[in-house]
């Protein structure tokens, strides 16, 4: 089974997010956070959120890369449980049992554009509002098709 986990190329995330995710955490499109907004909505750091941000499931960030992992069913299981949680506590759902149905569904989607993906590919989502409501378009970038520099992390010793 497969899912994706935030990863930074740079430190841009740390400015551009309101509240970045923390890098390697599960991370999912999240789409759903901007279910009822309006271009009102679209200024400064949330227009940046809702135009290319994956949302983490740990710290509930924005992160603007994931990369694709495998995941076991114990972490994915425990996904779905925070998940459903976060749905009632931060938007209401009427109860646990309900939200995890959400969640599922949520961690779901992800799985399956990560399904049949090799592990590291890179995976970007671009949002729109339109008048049908939320547009989300995702784009795979290969391992091979980015340069090492793009995904390695280089560290200078201390002298």
């Amino acid at each position: 089974m497969k899912l994706a986990r935030a990863i930074h190329l740079d430190e841009s995330d740390m400015q551009v997010f309101h509240a970045p995710a923390r890098t390697g955490e599960w991370a999912i499109s999240g789409g759903f956070e901007f279910s009822d907004w309006t271009e009102g909505d679209l200024v400064g750091k949330a227009r940046q959120a809702f135009a290319n941000g994956w949302l983490g499931l740990e710290t509930f960030g924005r992160v603007t890369f994931v990369a694709v992992a495998r995941i076991e069913p114990a972490e994915h299981d425990a996904l779905a449980d925070g998940l459903a949680q976060h749905f009632v506590s931060v938007y209401g759902a009427p109860d646990i049992d309900a939200a995890r149905a959400v969640a599922l569904e949520e961690i779901g989607h992800m799985r399956e554009l990560c399904e049949g993906q090799d592990d590291n590919t890179l995976l970007t989502v671009t949002r729109s509002l339109t008048d049908g409501g939320v547009r989300e378009e995702f784009r795979v970038i290969s391992p091979q098709d980015a340069r090492l520099d793009q995904i390695a992390v280089h560290a200078v010793p201390d002298k």
